[in-house]
């Protein structure tokens, strides 16, 4: 009875391992499940930019300026275009809320605006308009690192004018005038604290007379207009992160 019992549990045993060694290879003819999708990198974003902040820079271009001076021997105007070379610097403050950036700025700029001529006895003519400033109020939209804006102020110039009569006798006119300016311009960051610019202002002084006295006519008057325009390309310094 002992060695049936045992006969069939080898039994058992043998038909169960055939059975696991079938179920086992049909698992290996089986595809394997694909891998699970690596997970997406995390794109680094830096940080948007913040124009907040004090800054000082430089400036150089180019500038136009009109110039008409009535005549005072007959009715009309002498006039005269002059552009030339300008240069000088620049400092102001910017508060940035969301896109919107408010600011206030002075400049100054020594410029070479010079022009020639004569009225109409033949009497020289000669004016240069040797520095200008500006205080403004400055509007813009930030689009990150770069900055739209619009400006507008109060201008300054300041003009060297001469007439020189028939007998060579010169009288000298120095005029240190006061307008009013608007302006536009693009700025970029090239990092958290330097800025390049490119700017266009418009500089009106209206008319301001003009007296000079020489031997040979006592004591003339003209009555002098000047507009100035200007193109800038600049550098800034912002101060702080």
């Amino acid at each position: 009875m002992l060695k049936t019992n045992s006969r069939a549990l080898v039994g058992s045993v043998a038909v169960a391992a055939a059975l696991c060694s079938a179920t086992y290879a049909q698992a290996a003819d089986l595809p394997h499940p694909p891998p699970p999708p690596p997970a997406a990198p995390v794109a680094y974003a830096p940080p948007v930019y913040n124009w907040s902040g004090f800054y000082i820079g430089g400036h150089l271009g180019w500038g136009f300026a009109n110039s008409s001076w009535s005549d005072p021997f007959r009715a009309g105007a002498d006039t005269f275009s002059k552009n030339g070379f300008l240069g000088g610097g620049q400092v102001g403050f910017n508060a940035q809320f969301d896109a919107l950036v408010l600011g206030l700025e002075g400049d100054f700029s020594w410029t070479g605006l010079k022009g020639a001529g004569a009225d109409s006895i033949g009497d020289k003519l000669s004016t240069n308009t040797q520095w200008t400033s500006t205080v403004t109020g400055r509007i813009g939209a930030a689009f990150d690192r770069l900055l739209v804006y619009g400006k507008g102020g109060v201008a300054f110039a300041h003009d060297k004018d001469s007439l020189t009569d028939l007998a060579l006798n010169t009288s000298n006119v120095n005029l240190t005038r006061t307008g009013w300016t608007a302006g536009a311009g693009l700025e970029y960051a090239l990092n958290q604290n330097w800025a390049v610019r490119l700017e266009y202002d418009y500089l009106g002084f209206g008319s301001k007379t003009l007296n000079f006295t020489t031997p040979a006519l006592g004591t003339v008057a003209s009555n002098a207009k000047l507009n100035v325009q200007e193109v800038k390309a600049g550098i800034d310094f912002k101060f702080g992160p």
